[in-house]
């Protein structure tokens, strides 16, 4: 454990031994965050994943840096089928802790697969739509689009859970109860789970509370068949005489009975076949849209996909092409050279050669470029370097040392061997009290020359500064 103070690492003192600070409360939160750490760590052990996010909630309630605490709540999320939520955490945690992260193996195995992103995004649309669906009081259509989503995502709880509570509101209670059994499965502790799960097994259970009535001892009544009805008659009572009147009484209410068996069975099961016929078609045209939405989907992505490399090619070929690309560097080079030749202006060429220089890297650049460049530098160099030096030179004896450093520099530049251009750099520098430069630019001189004439002074010059520098 680290001081929050400065960093250092606590001992069993209540106190910092860096800094000093007070750590005991500290170091009791911590503790905490820990402890329900821990506690998750063994309750998602025992797959109560509800639990467990509890607990890991707490522990980051505490310390929100808690980067194990916050990389387990992730893989609850993950295994409970909630795939944005995890990548939260991951991405806080990351973000927290960028460095040896395992949230970052996380994050991309999920990122890696094309398809597994695009399955969550439709994981996350199909269930929002089934939402809307049950507000619309459209439970068909939202049972099929459940159906799915946890087709995609058969570990989605709350999917499940939904499905489960469609299934008890027509009272499909053994296929709502196969559906929670798959969320005790992912999930055993789920609250929400086992409230649905008690109220199925109220529904399942056999009421033995109601008791069967007793067959009577002997038949009160004498029941017998008249063409489609069965007549009940008390012994107690006479069947009366038929009349003419009571037969066509009894056809019109055969009619009746026959109309209303037609109205009530017959029609509903004809309108329930052709509600059966059109939500086949819509599961079919569902089922199409979705595969073509994918395919789009896919589409979109590799024309994506193919303007980012066409883009990529472009400034590529911008860099060979542009005002300062590499073509026009190798036709700056050329045109040099032949003007060189023809007219013999160096400080044109010159000119010409530092522009070049700046703008291109020159290991980057073929073996061509550089011979020609180079040659052209050793058929100018020496000369302009002269010429160089004795403005230089002329400078530095008027004392306008600034000037001198600039114009000796270049001198130094064209033509390294000049050893007195670059002695009198060194003394411009020390004369514009840069010691620094200055000491540099003699050590290349008593480095590079040692058997020139100038190695005394620039030895004795040198020393000098080095000795006043460490006082």
């Amino acid at each position: 454990m680290f001081c929050y103070n400065c960093g250092c690492h606590l001992s069993e003192k209540d106190f910092c031994t860096g800094c000093g600070a007070d750590v005991s409360l500290y170091k009791r939160i911590m503790h905490v965050s820990n402890m329900y750490y821990n506690e998750g760590l063994e309750k998602a052990g025992v797959r109560d994943l509800t639990g467990a996010i509890t607990s890991l909630r707490q522990s980051l309630k505490f310390n929100k840096s808690n980067i194990e605490a916050r990389n387990l709540l992730g893989l609850v999320y993950f295994e409970m089928g909630e795939v944005v939520a995890a990548l939260s955490e991951w991405v806080i945690s990351k973000n927290l802790s960028p460095d040896k992260n395992i949230a970052d193996d996380y994050i991309d195995k999920v990122q890696s697969n094309a398809a597994r992103l695009d399955s969550v995004n439709q994981t996350i649309k199909k269930y929002n739509q089934a939402l809307v669906y049950c507000l619309q009081d459209s439970k068909d259509l939202a049972v099929i689009q459940l159906k799915k989503v946890l087709s995609l995502n058969p570990r989605f709880v709350q999917a499940h859970q939904l499905l489960a509570l469609l299934y008890m509101d027509r009272e499909d209670w053994e296929r709502a109860e196969r559906e929670l059994k798959k969320c005790v499965d992912i999930d055993r502790n789920n609250i929400q789970t086992l409230r649905y799960m008690k109220e199925v097994e109220q529904m399942l259970m056999p009421d033995e509370t109601v008791k069967q009535p007793s067959r009577r001892k002997k038949d009160e009544a004498v029941r017998y068949q008249s063409d489609n009805e069965m007549i009940i008659q008390p012994l107690s009572v006479k069947e009366p005489r038929r009349t003419g009147v009571s037969t066509l009484l009894n056809i019109a209410i055969g009619l009746i009975i026959g109309f209303g068996v037609v109205y009530f069975l017959v029609v509903p099961s004809a309108q329930s076949k052709v509600r059966n016929e059109i939500q086949q078609d819509m599961i079919k045209i569902s089922n199409e849209s979705d595969g073509k939405t994918v395919r789009i989907q896919e589409l979109e992505s590799k024309i994506a996909e193919l303007n980012t490399q066409i883009d990529s090619l472009n400034q590529e070929i911008e860099g060979f092409a542009g005002e300062d690309g590499t073509l026009r560097m190798v036709e700056n080079l050329q045109r040099t050279v032949a003007e060189y030749l023809q007219k013999g202006d160096m400080q044109a060429a010159a000119d010409s050669l530092e522009n070049i220089s700046q703008n291109v890297v020159m290991e980057e650049m073929s073996e061509s470029f550089r011979s020609l460049y180079q040659g052209l530098m050793a058929s100018i160099g020496p000369e302009l370097s002269a010429e160089y030096y004795k403005n230089g030179y002329d400078l530095y004896r008027t004392n306008d040392y600034t000037s001198a450093i600039d114009i000796l520099t270049k001198s130094v530049y064209y033509d390294a061997q000049n050893v007195d251009a670059l002695y009198f750099l060194a003394r411009a520098y020390e004369k514009n009290e840069d010691a620094e430069n200055a000491i540099a630019a003699y050590d290349k001189v008593l480095e590079q020359f040692p058997d020139s004439g100038r190695v005394r002074d620039a030895k004795r010059y040198r020393d000098a500064l080095a000795k006043i520098q460490t006082q």
